[in-house]
């Protein structure tokens, strides 16, 4: 049985500090460390949270508890759907005992390991609600931020988190603010930290998502170039509490490179078509 739980906190001037296409307001920036967050969903929506793993075992029961406290308190109905991205551990044996009694969880399992971008892009096709939700599932990122950018989709089509005090090793937090600095000015997608796990979304969305293996970094940007609103909401960030990445720092090397050359071309010869 669940412990009970207390709605989380959030500043009342949460929504006016969700930037379009730019970066987190310094003042909130000063005042997010160490603050409970709230967010109230006043008209239940549905919602569908894509998690992927690759071999995450030790951390998949502190997830799925998170998970299950914050998606209770968000009234609507919801599903989960946690991606074995081809664990060698016993994630998958782990998911599938911890999700028993949740019937709004699933498991969508690889038969090898396919990359962190397949996982997500396989995770929201599959997912049937009109709401998507993306993070991480190495619990550096915290599920009781979610409300707070579900209800900044209000003004907005993708909303992306940007990392509060990030809990990163200084090589990757370097590397990390070099590859979003040639991004956004090269893409002019306005996004500070497209890399952050934890996204909000439409789900129309998702078709304008092309599947290659840094997907995520790109995310924004893509949506950016099919006429999408995308604003960025601080979100808080911790330490892991278990294992090793497993998204290693090489996707912050020549990879991500070639892909954005790649991105530039097609998100200027694509058009939105989208339908008033």
């Amino acid at each position: 049985m669940l412990p009970t739980q207390h709605a989380p906190t959030v500043p009342s001037d949460w929504r006016r500090n969700c930037t379009r296409r730019g970066s987190v307001d310094s003042a909130l920036r000063s005042r997010i460390s160490g603050v409970a967050l709230r967010a109230t969903v006043e008209s239940p929506r549905d919602y569908s949270v894509v998690v992927p793993l690759h071999n995450e075992a030790d951390n998949v029961d502190p997830l799925v508890m998170e998970l299950r406290q914050v998606l209770s308190m968000l009234g609507g109905s919801y599903e989960v759907l946690l991606v074995d991205d081809g664990s060698r551990d016993s994630t998958r044996a782990t998911v599938q005992r911890a999700i028993r009694d949740w019937p709004q969880c699933r498991l969508v399992a690889f038969r090898r390991n396919q990359g962190q971008a397949a996982a997500l892009l396989v995770g929201m096709r599959q997912a049937r609600s009109p709401v998507i939700v993306t993070l991480d599932g190495d619990g550096q990122n915290v599920p009781a931020d979610i409300p707070a950018l579900i209800e900044a989709l209000d003004d907005a089509d993708l909303v992306v988190g940007t990392r509060q005090a990030r809990q990163d090793s200084r090589l990757r937090l370097g590397m990390s603010r070099v590859a979003n600095a040639i991004r956004s000015r090269f893409l002019g997608d306005g996004v500070s930290d497209a890399g952050c796990g934890l996204k909000v979304m439409r789900r129309e969305v998702v078709d304008a998502f092309i599947p290659i293996r840094t997907l995520y970094s790109f995310m924004p940007a893509l949506a950016v170039a099919a006429g999408y609103r995308v604003v960025e909401c601080p979100v808080r960030h911790r330490a892991r509490r278990a294992g090793t990445a497993n998204y290693g720092l090489r996707t912050f090397a020549w990879r991500p490179l070639l892909d954005m050359i790649g991105v530039w071309w097609f998100t200027r010869r694509r058009f939105a078509g989208q339908i008033d």
